[in-house]
């Protein structure tokens, strides 16, 4: 998968300059059907990345945030799963949390896969059984082996609600826009869990989560579920992103928690 990694690697680049040129420019911004707000550049993105990926790769099936979903990608074995600019808000609002988010999945799992933060100059990237990297260097999942004072990518005020059969302790939270990229933060150790309960789209979760597993965090929903990508419904229940030691904890406290399917 090592040439899937460079193309996408390059991709990515690419598209992280796209996006900052409009950017620069000044954005056209208007909402989507659900509510959430899509920009001239999202799109542009969107397109370049399909012509570069789908060009090198015509075999291989397409999943985006910002392309009509076409089932045929259901018949490929090797598919692209993209979101050209995860955490528009923070784009939009010229706040540096936002990725461009690329994998390549092969029956129904991650193989390579790379999280570009252009604002940060952080890429991320990762390919299966290879380890994982951020600007080259190898990154690995914290040690963290407790929940007290464990440092979460998280909404604190979900942890506050009354639905908990056990207490939550002391955690430091922090909230990044882009899901991809607090996933890269957890395999890079610089936070110990990235949780949610609420769907993830597969072109939120795909590359983090190749990234996640290759830097030794584990990566499912919130009953300790694995993810399968590439199905009818292209999205994962919940999120729990977490470096080993605390992911069995987040779970006992969160399996019990009935979610809506």
């Amino acid at each position: 998968m090592s040439d899937d990694l460079a193309l996408l690697r390059d991709a990515a680049l690419e598209a992280g300059r796209i996006a900052r040129e409009h950017r620069e420019r000044g954005l056209k911004i208007w909402s989507k059907s659900g509510g959430s707000p899509v920009t001239d550049a999202d799109l542009a993105v969107d397109k370049r990345l399909h012509d570069i990926l789908l060009a090198a790769r015509p075999d291989y099936g397409w999943l985006s945030e910002e392309t009509a979903d076409d089932p045929a990608r259901l018949s490929r074995r090797r598919l692209f799963v993209v979101d050209p600019i995860d955490g528009t808000v923070a784009f939009m609002k010229d706040k540096p949390w936002w990725t461009v988010a690329l994998a390549v999945v092969e029956d129904e799992q991650p193989v390579a896969a790379v999280v570009y933060a252009p604002a940060l100059d952080e890429l991320y990237e990762a390919a299966a059984g290879q380890g994982a990297r951020r600007n080259g260097q190898s990154i690995r999942a914290s040690d963290a082996d407790s929940l007290e004072d464990a440092a979460m990518l998280a909404d604190a005020k979900l942890f506050e609600r009354d639905i908990w059969t056990d207490p939550w302790p002391a955690m430091r939270f922090e909230k990044r826009n882009s899901i991809a990229y607090r996933m890269a933060l957890v395999a890079a150790g610089a936070f110990d869990a990235a949780v949610a309960l609420s769907p993830k789209h597969d072109w939120d979760v795909a590359a983090g989560a190749l990234i996640a597993a290759e830097a030794g965090a584990i990566t499912t929903d919130h009953r300790g579920r694995p993810f399968r990508f590439n199905q009818p419904v292209p999205a994962q229940p919940s999120l729990v992103c977490a470096a080993p030691g605390v992911h069995p904890l987040i779970l006992s406290r969160c399996a019990p928690i009935s979610l809506p399917e």
